[in-house]
């Protein structure tokens, strides 16, 4: 129990370093300023080829947070995908499209998306957004893949429109933003990355209450 509580405290004290001058310095002064040496794979945050540095390290972490999310939702019937916990609870399908929505506003934006794009003209995007009674009534009997079709549909016309873009955008700051404070475009795309983390928690949450659903360590 000792060994492990002074590993433990190792650890967070490495990361509180790491966390302030020192990681950035790493990053930038070794990893951006040096010659780039791209990998390809889904556990490989960093580059992307047609990417710039941090745009393609910004992508390959939307990458593998999609990857948990489409992992947690794998083989869900139209049922499970439909189903309602209780009187103000969100449906799996619903913060599906919710992910989608939620993207599709950064894009609009940060890069004057028009309202409408190819397979996605019928979409309710305002009950998608804002969920609550309007999402329970209208998002319902669908099955994974047009959810699946809508998320990879949206986040193609991300990664299309990061391709015509560089870092000096990405570092772009927006004054008055997050809590009324500066923002730069950085900082709203991993928001669209961690809200993802965020409602897959609640996926998660949902599948183990789904009826007949199994008890699972994850």
């Amino acid at each position: 129990m000792k060994s492990t509580s002074s590993n433990r405290r190792k650890f967070i004290m490495n990361t509180a370093t790491l966390g302030g001058i020192g990681a950035f310095g790493l990053i930038s002064g070794s990893l951006f300023s040096s010659p780039l040496t791209v990998q390809e794979g889904i556990h490989i945050i960093g580059p992307k080829p047609g990417l710039s540095p941090h745009l393609g390290t910004l992508v390959s972490m939307m990458d593998w947070m999609r990857m948990v999310v489409t992992r947690s939702v794998e083989n869900l019937t139209k049922r499970e995908l439909d189903y309602v916990h209780d009187p103000k609870s969100n449906s799996i399908g619903a913060m599906l499209l919710h992910l989608a929505a939620t993207e599709r506003i950064y894009q609009e934006g940060t890069m004057d998306n028009p309202v409408s794009f190819v397979g996605s003209d019928n979409i309710d995007w305002d009950a998608a957004m804002g969920l609550g009674e309007k999402g329970r009534k209208q998002i319902r009997g669908n099955d994974l893949s047009y959810y699946l079709d809508i998320l990879a549909a949206t986040r193609e016309w991300t990664i299309r429109e990061f391709k015509k873009r560089d870092d000096e955008w990405l570092f772009k700051v927006d004054p008055n933003f997050f809590q009324g404070k500066p923002t730069n475009n950085y900082c709203k795309w991993f928001h669209v990355c961690e809200h993802e983390s965020n409602h897959n928690g609640q996926i998660k949450w949902i599948k183990g209450r789904l009826p007949g659903a199994k008890d699972e360590n994850d």
